[in-house]
């Protein structure tokens, strides 16, 4: 029977983070894979996702996104390992092969595994339906450090998507990107997004409903990356032994 935990990876601040949390929580880190076969002084480098996961029970990823669909491949065939995936970035193909995964092994995707931003992510839904997009207008802010490759996050356009299911809409069909130009008015409906980037903000992200006579924020600041790392392990932890299927941090913390 496989045991421990493997990290895809490991070799980048998060996947260092998630291999200390995985001892912090008593567990045992099998090793990992990292970008153009780079090693990680003291632990064991596999060649492969095929080989990181056939010799764990559960695979953390936080990884390039260009490698999550071959990486989704290797998972499908790798014989029960489970599967906890927080790479952001991800296309329409990436994603369809993330379910594709899914349907072979237990897989956790999650745009963020802070408990704090999953409760966010709720909230947003509940207030969507609450509060007509005839009356108030929704804008998603984020701002995140200098390095970050992708824009908006993934936690960003998660908030949106939990926007759109609150009001019975698609993302796709009401997302508005940045703005610059003459854009013309707001339309009706739409979800705007900002992104800004600068520093070494870990993330902030805020949710605005804006109708003509109030305004109505939710806001989440990261301050620590440790939060995301120990809310990863969490999820590794609840999954092993689940059955086949995509599932989201909302379902590791009981609120599905």
């Amino acid at each position: 029977m496989k045991t421990g935990f493997g990290i895809a990876g490991i070799g980048g601040r998060m996947g260092q983070l998630v291999a200390e949390e995985v001892r912090a929580a008593g567990g045992t880190v099998v090793g990992g894979i990292d970008r153009e076969g780079r090693s990680v002084e003291g632990e064991r480098m596999f060649a492969s996702m095929a080989e990181l996961a056939a010799a764990c029970a559960v695979v953390i990823e936080f990884a390039a996104a260009s490698a999550v669909a071959g990486h989704a491949a290797a998972m499908a065939q790798a014989g029960g390992t489970a599967w906890v995936l927080g790479t952001t970035g991800l296309s329409p193909a990436d994603e369809a092969a993330v379910a594709a995964a899914a349907e072979h092994c237990p897989v956790v995707c999650a745009p963020n595994f802070s408990p704090g931003v999953n409760l966010v992510l709720a909230l947003a839904e509940r207030m969507a339906a609450a509060l007509p997009a005839e009356q108030y207008d929704a804008e998603i802010l984020e701002m995140h450090h200098r390095q970050k490759v992708d824009a908006p996050s993934g936690t960003a356009l998660g908030i949106g998507r939990a926007v759109a299911r609150g009001r019975g809409v698609r993302l796709e069909d009401v997302r508005t990107p940045a703005r610059e130009g003459v854009t013309g008015a707001r339309k009706t409906g739409e979800i705007g997004f900002a992104a800004l980037r600068g520093g070494q903000v870990v993330g902030e992200h805020t949710l605005l409903f804006a109708a003509a006579n109030e305004h109505i924020s939710l806001t989440h600041r990261a301050f620590d990356r440790r939060a995301f790392a120990a809310g990863a392990v969490r999820a590794a932890q609840w999954v092993r032994g689940k059955a086949n299927g995509l599932y989201s941090m909302q379902d590791v913390l009981g609120m599905h």
